[in-house]
């Protein structure tokens, strides 16, 4: 609570539009018991909070930031989160989400914010040498499967950093992609990407190949 005050003062607003509770995932706490022990920990103190600042109207919403599926929807389970932030686990190349949590979150009306959706690069670079998947360089077995992705959409006259902008926007809960960008050259692409226009097929083509999910929106 001190912190929004705090933030109220600096920003110079009255109120703020969202909140993230952030890093609640594995790859920043390690080991799926500490992670659920800072899960119950918000559960238990920060979102009530949350919920009192949201009915007084400090905020509209709250929800996560997160670089896993698998939190978002603990939190789904147990409380009433208007949006998560989700990393790089919504993608052209990673689509598990599909499985249990991305339909609930459409059921309950709960807002995505993609972020990542190069998979730390790889979908923009393409399979070259040394490209990062997942803030690591990318093994033998992603650069396979993204030469593939990315042949397809040469196929089709797209470039793969088009395709992976836009495919996110396709499924009905996800509300923005935020790829980022380090220098003007690669925030000149990223806004190309956003007017892009995905040619009648591809996606079909994608999946034809074993090389999208089968029930990931396309239209």
């Amino acid at each position: 609570m001190r912190s929004v005050e705090f933030s109220l003062e600096r920003l110079g607003v009255s109120r703020i539009d969202m909140l993230f509770a952030h890093d609640l995932d594995i790859p920043n706490h390690g080991t799926r018991e500490v992670l659920d022990a800072k899960l119950n920990e918000l559960m238990q103190g920060g979102y009530g909070a949350l919920v009192k600042l949201r009915d007084e109207g400090v905020i509209k919403g709250f929800g996560a930031g997160v670089n896993e599926w698998e939190p978002c929807q603990w939190l789904t389970e147990r409380g009433d989160f208007d949006m998560f932030l989700l990393a790089g686990r919504y993608t052209l190349l990673e689509q598990e989400a599909l499985e249990t949590f991305l339909p609930l979150a459409e059921e309950r009306g709960i807002g995505i914010i993609i972020g990542g959706p190069y998979n730390s690069g790889i979908l923009a670079t393409g399979p070259v040498a040394g490209a990062y998947f997942n803030y690591e360089v990318a093994p033998a077995q992603v650069l396979e499967r993204v030469g593939r992705i990315q042949a397809v959409c040469e196929a089709h006259g797209v470039t793969l950093l088009d395709a992976a902008f836009q495919f996110p926007l396709l499924h009905p809960c996800v509300v923005s992609v935020i790829p980022g960008g380090q220098g003007v050259n690669e925030m000149t692409t990223n806004l190309a990407a956003t007017k892009a226009e995905m040619p009648e097929g591809l996606w079909s083509d994608l999946k034809a190949q074993g090389l999208m999910r089968e029930d990931a929106p396309a239209a």
